[in-house]
């Protein structure tokens, strides 16, 4: 499904290339749930920009679906790749339905109404995170894990093959962060999608994902296969 060969990523800052990673290679296919682990700064969230099209590769290439990735335009991309940020999000008065709705928009141009089939998709992605009796809340009326829920409710209506969550149980007990693992895995395991999850729960990475990438301090980059 993607394919990071000879990759090498990182950023600019004034003129300046810095290098976070080189020669990165790695294949992932559909239902894989792939942990991402490494300490904080390590470069975790630059990878996940990277292999969503936020930031250019230094090097090397990513292919998805056999086409590389900088010949999708961007919605295109965003029909192919969903992410849930760690940050929370509010105001705007927006409801749990307006958030997950927002997950369409890749599909209807910005003055066309949601079609019948489109509420049916974020009906049907609000059920399979058990938070339909949320849908006319506020989102500054939930609970961090609910929001969360809420978030990967949009991916889900997004209806992408790959869903990317970085960090996204940063601000969550552990009994929510044990029950967001197993709708990941679910989720996976029933909808056949490659989702790339980066955490510093290792015991629950260890249990629940099928590969683990590490980075490590020292630029190195290792897979396991669990």
């Amino acid at each position: 499904m993607i394919q990071l060969k000879h990759l090498e990523i990182g950023y600019h800052t004034n003129s300046k290339r810095n290098s976070v990673f080189k020669n990165i290679n790695l294949n992932f296919e559909a239902v894989d749930l792939v942990g991402l682990i490494g300490n904080n700064g390590v470069g975790k969230s630059t990878l996940l920009k990277t292999i969503t099209g936020n930031i250019a590769p230094l090097h090397g290439e990513i292919i998805l679906n056999n086409k590389k990735l900088h010949q999708f335009s961007t919605q295109d991309l965003a029909q192919h790749i969903s992410i849930v940020i760690t940050e929370k999000i509010g105001g705007f008065n927006l409801t749990v339905w307006d958030v997950v709705a927002t997950g369409r928009t890749p599909y209807i141009n910005m003055f066309a109404k949601l079609s019948s089939d489109d509420e049916t998709i974020i009906n049907t992605s609000l059920e399979q995170l058990n938070i339909s009796n949320l849908k006319h809340k506020l989102i500054d009326e939930l609970s961090d894990g609910q929001r969360q829920k809420v978030m990967i409710a949009k991916s889900l209506a997004q209806q992408t093959p790959i869903i990317i969550l970085d960090e996204p149980t940063a601000f969550l007990d552990y009994s929510s962060r044990h029950q967001l693992f197993l709708i990941l895995k679910k989720i996976c395991d029933e909808q056949h999608k490659l989702i790339i999850v980066s955490s510093h729960d290792l015991d629950l990475m260890k249990h629940y994902v099928s590969k683990t990438i590490e980075l490590t301090e020292e630029g190195e980059v290792s897979l396991k296969v669990n």
